[in-house]
């Protein structure tokens, strides 16, 4: 059995170093090619590229596992992900493509923002570059702890063991081939995704197990009648927060950077259905994956320890080792591309928002890209510390890291695209309050208990506070010469 699996596990780790290797030779050579791939990414790749890097292992791990264990309720996540990507992709694509370029050829946000609002650049480019530092470790976190199970599950294997492997391979080909590779191996990643989020569905559903949609839908109804209800137990505030996904999109930075890297502004509309298509197939197949395979437990008395391990125990019980291997892979693809993007990015803000910024200015682009590499490893370094808690649920890691994005940057990234009065210090108001509030949400619990309550998904104050605080400083602190900056840009 186990042959078989590293068969396909191999195969797939010896093509994800072999596009680093390209990518090597192809895109390092400066630091834009390093941290954006010389803006030169087709359609079809960053339209992949953002959807995997977006669709971590919580797409086959934790969403599966919360359907598994709620029922049909839980799409309301799904849902408004599929909303927030579609606005994102309508507002946020063309207008950032376009600016980043015009305003001093910025290869990240905080450097976009900073060119943005000459009048606050340092400051706010240090923190941004910190924000996005601190929540990637954690995001970061939450996909080696999915390889950490899927180490631990699939193979008995030593958790933290996973953990270390699943970092490694995806330092060896982003340290090598920086963004071209990362965007490359996502766009691979994101078919075998897709692929295998197709394919788990209709086996479970044809397998002895499973005998049709009906008689599912009637196991699962003899247990809970609400089972398959999208309104079970679902309250206005819980309906409210599992909305709120969606605002996220707007703020996540290795999702909205491959908008910076796309060849043109023409190619947007093409990305735009290219990922919501797969975007929208790959959710329903996770969907399903959680569905059916609580109704296949529920026939065959499978005993299911962590819901959201449910996809790879059907994996190993369903199909031959080669093609279990291969779904491993679409976890572990799942994982990777998403943690190889945050690295990246966070790597890029350490070294072109703080060294390039504040520590060398004169640095030399071999060095820049040379410095972006140690940052890499520095950021995986800690994030492995971070997923050192085996019991640590990565749809939770998630929702925190995707909140403390979606608040600190959401609002500041619209606003600053589309609102001409918006000033420097609206900007760094906008991402400090933002971010803290989505902090002291989570340590005051908030998001578990509201007044005696229902907590409220901390993206949601966290948002709101965020936005008003940029609208009221830059009414404050109103910078006619800001102003005058963004009409010659």
């Amino acid at each position: 059995m186990q042959t078989g699996v590293w068969v396909s596990l191999s195969i797939y780790f010896l093509l994800m170093i072999a596009i680093g290797v390209y990518a090597w030779r192809k895109s390092t050579a400066s630091s834009e090619e390093y941290i954006l791939g010389g803006r030169d990414l087709s359609p079809s790749v960053t339209a992949l590229s953002a959807g995997a890097s977006d669709m971590s292992g919580w797409l086959l791990l934790g969403l599966p596992g919360a359907l598994f264990v709620a029922g049909l309720s839980q799409a309301w996540i799904g849902i408004g992900l599929v909303l927030g990507a579609w606005v994102n992709w309508m507002l946020v694509a063309p207008r950032l493509r376009e600016q980043t370029e015009r305003y001093d050829n910025s290869l990240t946000i905080p450097g976009f923002l900073g060119a943005r609002f000459p009048s606050t650049q340092r400051l706010l480019r240090m923190v941004s570059a910190v924000v996005i530092v601190v929540f990637f470790a954690v995001y970061t976190a939450s996909g080696l702890v999915g390889g950490g199970k899927l180490f631990a599950s699939a193979f008995g294997g030593d958790y933290m063991t996973g953990v270390a492997l699943t970092l490694g391979i995806v330092l060896v080909y982003t340290v090598i081939g920086g963004f071209l590779a990362v965007s490359l191996t996502d766009f691979v990643q994101g078919c075998i995704m897709m692929l295998a989020l197709v394919i788990m569905p209709i086996v479970i559903l044809t397998s002895d197990g499973g005998q049709g949609v009906g008689q599912a839908a009637a196991r699962l109804t003899e247990i809970d009648p609400q089972f398959l209800s999208v309104s079970k137990g679902v309250t206005a505030i819980g309906w409210l927060s599992a909305m709120a996904w969606g605002l996220g999109y707007f703020g996540q930075p290795h999702i909205i950077v491959r908008f910076m890297a796309i060849r043109s502004v023409q190619d947007v509309p093409t990305a735009r259905r290219i990922g919501m298509s797969w975007m929208i197939i790959s959710l329903i197949g996770a969907i399903a994956v959680g569905i059916f395979g609580r109704a296949y437990a529920l026939r065959t008395g499978l005993e299911v320890a962590d819901p959201e391990t449910i996809f790879i125990m059907l994996s190993d019980l369903l199909f031959h080792p080669l093609v279990t291997g291969f779904l491993y892979a679409a976890l572990l693809a799942a994982i990777m591309s998403t943690v190889s993007s945050q690295l990246l990015v966070a790597s890029s803000s350490l070294t072109e928002d703080i060294y390039r910024t504040v520590l060398k200015r004169g640095a030399s682009e071999r060095e820049l890209v040379n410095v972006g590499r140690l940052a890499v490893l520095a950021v995986g370094i800690v994030a492995l510390l971070i997923a050192g808690d085996p019991d640590s649920q990565v749809l939770g890691l998630v929702s925190n890291a995707w909140a403390g994005f979606g608040a600190a940057f959401g609002p500041l990234i619209i606003l600053s695209l589309t609102w001409k009065r918006m000033t420097g210090a609206g900007a760094v108001a906008g991402l400090i309050v933002g971010a803290v509030t989505v902090i002291l949400w989570i340590w005051l619990g908030l998001n578990q208990s509201l007044l005696g309550g229902e907590g409220i998904y901390e993206i949601v104050p966290g948002f709101i506070a965020s936005f008003l605080a940029i609208v009221l400083v830059s009414f404050a602190t109103a910078d006619q010469g800001e102003f005058r900056h963004l009409e010659r840009a």
